[in-house]
């Protein structure tokens, strides 16, 4: 019914050449799935996130951007090295965004005329 010690004594270890391949075996695996995740996965999100760095850095007035939250509005006021851009999500009604806030640009537009020039 139950095994003997007698027979759990009668297995022989593993040889030393053995052993080598049972461990190489047991790594190509997990290395062929760290391989497997990061073309399907890391690599992915990496270029996902350096194409909205250089998005964010293009944003210009005029433009019609979407932000986070849903808001779609035109850019007023956007300097180059400011962390935030002035959006206009109504007729006078402006707001004040950080530039990370902007998940897409939905159109390049002519810059707006400043009141001041005209």
């Amino acid at each position: 019914m139950f095994s003997t010690p007698a027979y759990a004594q009668a297995a022989t270890g593993a040889g030393g050449s053995d052993l080598l391949a049972g461990q190489f075996g047991m790594i190509v695996p997990l290395v062929l799935m760290f391989v497997i995740f990061y073309f399907l996965l890391i690599r992915p999100q990496q270029k996902r996130a350096k194409d909205h760095v250089e998005l964010i850095k293009n944003v210009r007035r005029g433009d019609t951007v979407v932000t986070t939250g849903g808001l779609i509005g035109r850019v007023t006021k956007a300097g180059d090295g400011d962390a935030e851009v002035e959006v206009e999500i109504a007729e006078g009604v402006r707001v004040r965004i950080v530039r990370a806030m902007i998940s897409d640009v939905r159109a390049k537009g002519v810059p707006v005329k400043d009141k001041a020039s005209t």
